[in-house]
């Protein structure tokens, strides 16, 4: 609902938040996100679904969707100057960042294109003195105002749709803001979407961006939410759950989304039917158990070093919920100040949050549990 009004108020030239959808793992903030670029393009937007990435620059992530855009802008009758004016600008801006980006690096997909190679391909001049400097701040906010000022000519709207917002280098991330906030200045019809783990918001704290953004918190689902999850897919096909096998999946669960499809999918193979039961219940945790510990967890730990995994199982020896990195520490055995860079290094790799100041928590769902599973004894 706040996306769909943000939409309308960018649609129709006035002032308009973008938002930021933050939560942990597994609740669902891709699907949304999935949902509300549907939305804006069933509004008559030209909106981009974007993916952030590790490695990966923002210069690389938004000039082939920027490029995308401009190019459906020309499908029209006729070309305006504005969009013409565009085009060179994004070529000014990507001549600009190629020397930023480090050559021979392995792109995340092989369908994705290099900035030298969307230099190469575009077969226009670049606009002189605009967006061509390097500075990502500077060059982005020229860059967007000059393809939002397209859309505007058109009397279209764009909608960016990024998620994994997360990964974003504080420095990409503030020169992001300062160029929405240009926009929001000047209601050009621009609105970014996005989504992330919980420290995303810190991203926004440390650029001062928080009053261009909203935040609405993508969690667990209630109980009674949780239960309809699980109970709606079944109905069609006459099967249901017995009130004790639906109330052991809830508390398995915590009403995780993807932790209610792993073990409704787990519950619904191992029952015969048509009443899933306890008995169908539990066997169904061991087999869901097992599936996640290979994958779901297993390959967050696979990219950690010995001590940050060391640090992480700490935290789990501490119980659910966040806890004060003094309290790590001490279960560590050595002075707060000798873990902070791991601290940092898991921030950066998206591990865990600061939910509060010097506080630390998981943002995976469950992971303390599967830590205590795979090492039962600490240290």
């Amino acid at each position: 609902e706040q996306a769909v009004i943000a939409l309308d108020r960018t649609r129709n030239g006035l002032e308009a938040k973008s938002i930021l959808l933050v939560g942990p793992r597994g609740v669902g903030k891709t699907v949304v996100l999935n949902l509300i670029h549907m939305l804006a393009r069933e509004a008559g937007f030209y909106a981009a679904y974007l993916e952030a990435a590790e490695g990966k620059s923002l210069a690389e992530l938004l000039a082939p969707a920027l490029r995308q855009i401009l190019y459906a802008l020309t499908l029209r009758d006729s070309v305006s100057d504005s969009t013409r004016r565009a085009l060179r600008v994004l070529r000014s801006f990507v001549a600009g960042q190629e020397h930023r980006v480090p050559s021979g690096r392995a792109s995340s997909s092989t369908s994705e294109i290099s900035l030298a190679d969307l230099g190469r391909e575009m077969a226009i001049d670049p606009e002189p003195g605009s967006a061509s400097s390097g500075d990502l701040e500077s060059d982005l906010t020229e860059l967007l105002e000059a393809v939002a000022e397209a859309a505007l000519d058109r009397k279209r709207s764009i909608a960016l749709c990024l998620d994994e917002l997360h990964f974003l280098p504080q420095r990409e991330f503030a020169a992001l803001t300062m160029a929405l906030d240009r926009l929001a200045q000047r209601r050009l019809p621009l609105v970014l979407i996005a989504a992330g783990l919980p420290l995303a918001r810190g991203l926004a704290g440390r650029s001062s961006s928080e009053r261009l953004f909203d935040y609405p918190e993508i969690g667990p689902l209630n109980p009674a939410d949780a239960a309809l999850a699980l109970e709606i897919p079944l109905r069609v096909h006459g099967v249901s759950f017995s009130p004790e096998a639906l109330e052991a999946i809830l508390e398995a669960t915590h009403g995780y989304p993807y932790f209610l499809q792993q073990w409704g999918y787990e519950a619904w193979n191992s029952s015969e039917g048509p009443v899933i039961g306890l008995d169908d219940v539990h066997r169904a945790t061991g087999l869901a158990l097992r599936r996640l510990d290979r994958s779901f967890f297993r390959v967050r730990l696979d990219r950690l070093t010995r001590k940050e995994r060391v640090y992480l199982r700490a935290l789990a020896e501490l119980g659910p919920g966040p806890q004060r990195s003094g309290r790590i520490a001490e279960t560590l055995g050595v002075k707060i100040q000798s873990v902070a860079p791991v601290r940092d290094a898991l921030l950066r790799k998206g591990m865990i949050f600061s939910p509060a100041y010097g506080e630390t928590a998981f943002t995976t769902p469950l992971f303390d549990e599967f830590q205590r599973r795979i090492l039962p004894t600490f240290p």
